[in-house]
């Protein structure tokens, strides 16, 4: 049996989780979340915990309790603490400013990048080389930041470029090491 599909999700208190249909709704201080669901999946309800079960030994099966486990826990950590991602931008002359909800970026290009932040994600600059991504929905934090990285990934050779917070960029020698 699956380690992660087994374990219950502890409902906190102040979130509600509804299962109607194919559609898991959970509904917190934070905001609600909706994920769609496998009709065959059987989700329970009871004192305080929803547990995910598989009606088969099926491998589809197999795969989608673990997966349907983790999106609801994402859910329910979403809608109570809230994700953030945490970018750095090194080089000379690499920059971020927020203007509105307009992040603009000047990382090497010709032209300034300007990214415009999607609906349920906020996005803060305390200083020029700091980019902060807040939201309640892991995916879609974790997205926009791998949008905004890749604009410039960082190279080995001098570091410079856009990278996680905690991110090691491995650095190479140039030419001359031998």
């Amino acid at each position: 049996m699956s380690r992660i599909g087994k374990l219950p999700i502890e409902i906190p208190a102040g979130v509600e989780i509804t299962h109607k249909d194919r559609l898991i709704t959970v509904k917190g201080p934070l905001g609600t979340l909706e994920q769609p669901i496998d009709p065959s999946m059987i989700v329970t309800i009871e004192e305080g915990n929803l547990v995910v079960d598989r009606p088969t030994e099926n491998k589809r099966h197999k795969a989608y309790h673990g997966l349907y486990r983790t999106l609801i826990q994402n859910m329910v950590d979403g809608v109570t603490k809230g994700y953030e991602k945490k970018l750095r931008i090194e080089g000379v002359g690499y920059r971020a400013t927020k203007s509105g909800k307009d992040l603009n970026l000047q990382v090497g290009h010709s032209h300034p990048i300007v990214m415009t932040d999607p609906e349920g994600i906020t996005v803060e600059v305390p200083t020029a080389t700091e980019i902060i991504i807040k939201g309640i929905d892991k995916q879609k934090v974790g997205n926009y930041a791998a949008k905004i990285r890749a604009w410039r990934q960082p190279e080995p050779y001098k570091g410079k470029g856009i990278r996680y917070h905690d991110e090691r960029v491995r650095r190479k020698e140039g030419k001359s090491g031998k």
